[in-house]
């Protein structure tokens, strides 16, 4: 079991992010800060707290203990006189700025932008909303939900004979909060290169998703059609795709390359394949992809999932099986490379989570603190700031 070290600093010590977004896509940039050590203060509704809290399991507020972890939590009301000035005094001594309000909303309160900039000119702003900052869509409010269905991500998602199907978390939030990352941090480097000083960066939801659709404008313009949804398969390599096997189990292949491919032709005893004009090159394979999938997938169906992978990973395949999260937390790979960290918890005595990635080898992230409760850190954060506890009213 890993345990909290508040002593262990990380290669983002000295950095003072405020983190007034809420839900997924601001919390996970902040995650990725936070456990590099960077000092990451949660400023949060003194009643309800961040909206993240109420995503529970068993009563527990997992999704907050995980992307909260090693982050300290204020609770004040931005709204009133002593909350707008704790604020801006925080932001005063910070470098980064998270929120992810409906545009306009900190105008409103006095705290755009230009506000905060006159108050720390070299003041990195990530605004995070839906649908970004400008355009006609900037006054609407925006979940992932809606940007996963609209940016093209549902519509090619799916089987050919179902509807377009939505992934079943919260992928737009966190592809989103992944740019943001490296948006802030490039931010801070132009300061500290070229001392530009600070900016604002405007990143939408519906952006960096549309981005993960790959080249589809490019082949729409091409072709005139757009890309059909097509299950496991893939429309630009073959074979691909997930296979049954006789034990009810599943494993999944990917023979992207002509060596690749080549060789799932051999393990299966059929190397006629390879010249065979159906298959004999991916062009060929992804016209023809049902035929090879029903080939494939019946060598398959004869085997169960271990002997599957036996077979295809001695002659070098690319396999490898369907797991549940039940599977995997006993599965030797996320064991042997630390997949999961068991963390000290006061509810469940430990709790399970995802390791800090990536690994770095001279300055890797820490673990610091647990998720902290609602207002936690009110005294200690106002102290470092001359101040005093002020944590009611209401916020946006």
């Amino acid at each position: 079991m890993h345990s909290f070290k508040p002593e262990a600093s990380g290669p983002l010590e000295g950095v003072r992010v405020v983190d007034m977004s809420r839900l997924v896509a601001g919390n996970m940039t902040t995650h990725v800060l936070a456990d590099y050590g960077a000092d990451v203060i949660k400023v949060e509704h003194p009643t309800r707290g961040d909206d993240l809290r109420n995503w529970r399991c068993e009563e527990t507020d997992i999704y907050w203990k995980v992307y909260s972890r090693n982050k300290r939590s204020l609770s004040i009301d931005i709204k009133s006189t002593e909350g707008k000035d704790n604020l801006l005094r925080l932001v005063d001594t910070a470098q980064i700025l998270v929120e992810n309000f409906l545009p306009g909303t900190l105008e409103k309160l006095g705290l755009g932008p230009d506000e905060l900039l006159k108050q720390n000119p070299n003041l990195v702003i990530l605004r995070i909303s839906g649908w970004g900052q400008t355009g006609p869509y900037k006054n609407r409010p925006g979940f992932g939900t809606l940007v996963e269905a609209m940016s093209g991500w549902a519509y090619v998602n799916g089987h050919p004979d179902k509807p377009p199907t939505l992934p079943p978390l919260a992928m737009a939030d966190m592809v989103a909060g992944l740019y943001g990352v490296g948006a802030v941090l490039t931010a801070l480097r132009a300061i500290e290169i070229n001392n530009t000083g600070g900016q604002v960066i405007d990143l939408s939801l519906f952006e960096p998703i549309f981005s993960m659709i790959g080249a589809e404008a490019s082949q729409y313009k091409l072709t005139g059609k757009p890309t059909m949804r097509s299950g496991n398969q893939s429309t630009h390599t073959a074979p691909r795709n997930i296979y049954i096997c006789s034990d009810g189990s599943y494993v999944a292949m990917s023979g992207s390359m002509q060596t690749m491919a080549e060789r799932v032709f051999d393990t299966i005893g059929r190397p006629e394949l390879k010249t065979d004009p159906r298959f004999v090159n991916n062009d060929a394979r992804v016209r023809n992809r049902d035929e090879l999938d029903e080939i494939i997938g019946s060598f398959i169906k004869q085997r169960t999932q271990a002997e599957n992978l036996e077979l295809f990973e001695r002659y070098g395949v690319t396999v490898g099986p369907v797991c549940s999260i039940a599977d995997l937390m006993e599965h030797p790979f996320v064991i042997g490379r630390d997949v999961l960290v068991e963390l000290p918890d006061t509810d469940m005595g430990t709790l399970p989570m995802h390791n800090i990635i990536p690994r770095m080898s001279s300055t890797p992230g820490v673990f610091r603190r647990p998720a902290p409760v609602l207002g936690e850190h009110n005294e200690e954060i106002l102290r470092e700031l001359g101040g005093h506890r002020e944590n009611s009213g209401e916020q946006p």
